[in-house]
């Protein structure tokens, strides 16, 4: 009978969703890409299966959550396509570090590193960077994990551990990274960032400095907001200051002269001090990236333990949407030529405003679902929802939520 299937349940709630879709008379569906067959949905690790990913396999485990939407981005490498609005932007901070920063030779003093697997170990993505083992920004429903021992990077940081242990000591890394986010006009699971490090010797940080000889990088002292308990002073604030007037040059080379800057504290596990530069464009304050003094602990266990170093992180969306005038992140990923030909230019630093492909308005819908039980994260169901709806959603609205008072039982 019926009845005897309805077993107690502890709780019971139902979700209501809003769903909008930016397509009409087929205009947005040929901006965003076409949608998916339903085959494509989680492409989720079984234990025994094997993922063969960038040349490379994989063993599956119940680690293992990538669906098949975010596997068919991996490889793509936005930032390396010619004339596409990232590789603008990509450029042009290139070119701007060649040209300001040269090393003795007269070579620049910057390597770049563009072309870095995104398979990474969960040792470089968060060990190597002093992320706590119980650290909110490890948990499943926030990244894309291969399997228990290798996921997608979620930040170009995990990178900088290995580029320091090979003996550099000023490079950039760009590429794609991933994590398991909202679905709206401004978070994507793929994006992409820029990572700058840059390590002083004592004799190239004090060079110049009244007294600078008599001056020393590191000291046994304790830790305080302003800096680490093995930094002298001295060092922090010409580190600090360094820094500022490295990453205060680079914006005025993207957005141009007069542009009102400011610096807000903030934390990373991996430096410290830490902030975050906002800029003041058309009148509205916004982030633009992350820096600070490096963890000297991080340094040390690099193999660099004579120097002290700075470094910064930068999303290339972010950049180009406010440059270009960008409205929704999905438009990065179109293969339409009405997008791509506005970003083929003669010069990187030609001034371009996007104009939009469609006049029609979103189509909007409302659904509702029960909630498993148990192990289930709001970011399950937005991977569900790229991976049948594709890059034709582009907002999903949580607008209601209801939990069952009572409890059935088993009749």
């Amino acid at each position: 009978m019926i009845c005897s299937t309805l077993r107690r349940v502890g709780h019971m709630h139902i979700y209501l969703v809003r769903k909008a879709s930016s397509v009409s008379k087929g205009h947005h569906q040929q901006t965003v890409g076409s949608r998916p067959a339903a085959s494509e949905f989680a492409a989720r690790g079984a234990s025994g299966n094997v993922l063969e990913l960038l040349g490379k396999s994989y063993p599956q485990d119940n680690y293992s959550n990538l669906s098949r939407k975010v596997l068919s981005r991996v490889g793509r490498n936005l930032h390396n396509q010619q004339h596409h609005p990232l590789w603008l932007i990509k450029e042009r901070v290139k070119e701007h570090f060649y040209q300001q920063y040269v090393g003795r030779f007269g070579t620049p003093l910057f390597s770049v590193y563009d072309d870095l697997s995104p398979v990474v170990t969960i040792w470089q993505n968060f060990d190597s960077l002093l992320i706590p083992a119980d650290h909110p920004s490890r948990k499943k429903g926030d990244n894309y994990y291969v399997n228990g021992t290798h996921m997608l990077r979620a930040h170009t940081s995990a990178h900088q551990w290995d580029l320091l242990h090979a003996g550099l000591d000023a490079f950039l890394v760009v590429g794609d990274v991933y994590r398991r986010d909202q679905i709206d006009s401004q978070h994507y699971p793929v994006f992409h960032q820029l990572e700058g490090v840059r390590l002083f010797s004592k004799h190239e940080l004090f060079t110049g400095i009244k007294d600078g000889e008599s001056l020393q990088l590191f000291e046994q002292s304790s830790r305080s907001a302003y800096k680490q308990e093995t930094h002298t002073m001295e060092a922090t604030k010409l580190v600090e200051f360094d820094l500022k007037q490295t990453l205060t040059r680079l914006v005025t080379h993207l957005f141009g002269d007069g542009l009102d800057i400011r610096w807000v504290d903030c934390y990373f596990p991996f430096t410290h001090p830490s902030f975050e530069m906002e800029i003041n464009f058309h009148g509205e304050w916004l982030e633009v990236l992350g820096c600070g003094v490096m963890e000297q602990q991080l340094v040390n266990s690099a193999g660099a333990q004579d120097q002290i170093g700075w470094a910064f992180g930068l999303g290339l969306e972010r950049l180009a949407m406010i440059l270009y005038d960008i409205p929704d992140i999905r438009l990065f990923w179109s293969e339409d030529e009405r997008f791509l030909k506005q970003f083929r230019v003669s010069d990187i630093n030609q001034k371009v405003k996007f104009q939009p492909l469609s006049k029609y308005p979103a189509v909007i819908n409302d659904i509702s679902f029960w909630l498993p039980s148990e192990n289930y994260t709001e970011n399950d169901f937005y991977d569900l929802v790229r991976t049948i709806g594709g890059d034709l959603v582009e907002k999903v609205e949580l607008i209601d939520k209801f939990e069952h008072p009572k409890v059935l039982i088993q009749a």
